[in-house]
Parts: C-alpha cells; structure tokens; sequence
C-alpha cells in the first residue's frame, strides 16, 4: 500500500466522524492521525490569514515566509484548543495562527529603527495625555501636544502604520507565571495557572476589554471589521465611506491607545 493510499484508508473514518467527536477523542488521546487530520483540514485557513496580513506588509516580506510562520500558530491552536468553551476552532485558530505571524515578524525586526521610534514618541505622547485627560485625546491635542499640525500628525500616523500590523494577541502582559495575556486568551483554559495568575489574568482582560470601549466609536468599528469580520482597509473604507488611507490612520490610532493602555496598566502592575 503506497503512503498515499494509506493517508486516505486513515483519513476516511475521520471523516465520517463529527467535529465534536474529532476533538473529544484528540483531547483525551492527543492522536497523532487526529492531529495530522486537523492540520490537513484547516491549512487552507493559514494561506487565508496569511494573505490578509500580506496586504499591509512591504514587498521584501515573503508570502511563503508568513504561510510558514502561520502553520506554528494552527499547531499551537490544535494543541490548545478547548471545545468545552463553546467557540468554533476556526475562530481561535485565526488568532492563533495570525498571532504566530507576527511574533515571528516581530522577532526579526522588520520595521526600520526610525519608524519604530517616531511610533513609541507618538505612543508616549498618546499614554500621557489620556491619563492627564482622563479619556481619548482628539487628533488635535495629540498634534498640539507633539508640535505638529493636524496634516503633519496624520501624515506621521501613515508612516507608522506598519508597527500598528498586529494581531489583538499582541496586546499582552508578561510575567513570570501567566506568560502571555491577550483579549484573544479569554478562550483558553488557564488551568495551568495558580489562582493569583488567574486573577492577574482576569484584572488585565477587564482593564484592556474597558480600554476597547473606551475607544472612539470609529475606532472600535475599524478593529471590528479588519480583526474579526477579516474586512480589508479597502473595504472597511468603502463601509465608513472613508477613503483607505483615513482607516489606516483610525486603526493606527487605535492600537497605538490600547498599548498605550497597556503600558500603563503593567506599570501599575509590575
């Protein structure tokens, strides 16, 4: 029997069974044919995320690399999917594999220093004056407050736009115990966790999810649509009727206040 006849004689009963039953039998045997199953079955999901992310990034990052970086991200969610939370696998799976993606862009470094830093002033600034405010800071406070006018400071917003290419797995805490907490982790099992992680990891999900409502309702709307109806800028403009480059800037915006956020709550945290 040649390997490929074999792989079909396997997969055959596979199929023949329920998503459900599929997963309850992989998380009580962590079967490797199970496993292999699941990874046939979804890969088509990883060249999908990888082609959304694509979109945004420069010409000198490879598709294949990004496809590559995804396949980690479908074997991480196959190992840590839970059923029992009532969500479908390829919803957590999108997560997963788009958070993989850009870990691995993150590790190398891809966007050059200068952005990088323009994006942390513009971060600061942003930190700064909402906490001083006590709410989100118009365009022109934050332009007033960093010496630009409003043209300069949207223009600024546009160049940065490729540090805020990110995954809402990438709005985290670390720390020594929980490891990574995201919004997207509200659909893992934190039962590896001692009770005071849970807690850290609680206080942190509340305090990013009020953070997200805070947000101006434009704001919200552009994360909705680009992170979880998967709308490209293009489209989400035609939407807002809004031209792509002004939703570039209303997402840009909007990341660059959630870690803002963020930053604040680790250092009252930590």
């Amino acid at each position: 029997m040649s390997p490929e006849t074999r792989e079909r004689s396997l997969a055959e009963p596979l199929s023949q069974a329920t998503e459900e039953q599929l997963w309850s039998s992989y998380r009580s045997t962590k079967d490797q044919g199970i496993r292999d199953y699941f990874v046939r079955q979804y890969a088509p999901l990883v060249k999908y995320v990888a082609g959304k992310v694509a979109i945004r990034m420069p010409g000198s990052v490879e598709f294949d690399d990004l496809v590559g970086y995804g396949v980690f991200g479908l074997f991480d969610a196959i190992e840590k999917f839970d059923p029992s939370k009532h969500v479908k696998f390829k919803t957590y799976a999108v997560t997963r594999i788009r958070g993989a993606i850009f870990d691995e862009l993150r590790s190398s470094d891809w966007v050059p220093r200068s952005v990088r830093q323009k994006a942390r002033e513009v971060e600061d600034t942003v930190r700064e004056l909402e906490a001083t405010l006590g709410r989100s800071a118009t365009d022109v406070e934050i332009a007033r407050e960093m010496n630009l006018t409003i043209k300069e400071f949207r223009d600024l917003l546009l160049k940065i736009s490729s540090t805020a290419v990110m995954s809402l797995n990438d709005l985290r805490y670390n720390s020594e115990d929980s490891d990574r907490i995201s919004i997207a982790e509200s659909i893992e099992s934190p039962s590896s966790l001692n009770p005071d992680s849970i807690a850290e990891r609680d206080e942190v999900k509340r305090v990013m999810l009020e953070a997200l409502q805070e947000l101006p309702a434009k704001e919200q709307r552009v994360l909705a649509l680009y992170y979880y109806e998967d709308l490209t800028l293009r489209e989400i403009g035609e939407v807002l009727q809004v031209t792509e480059s002004r939703v570039s800037q209303l997402h840009t915006k909007a990341i660059i206040r959630l870690r803002a956020k963020l930053t604040n709550l680790k250092r009252g945290i930590s």
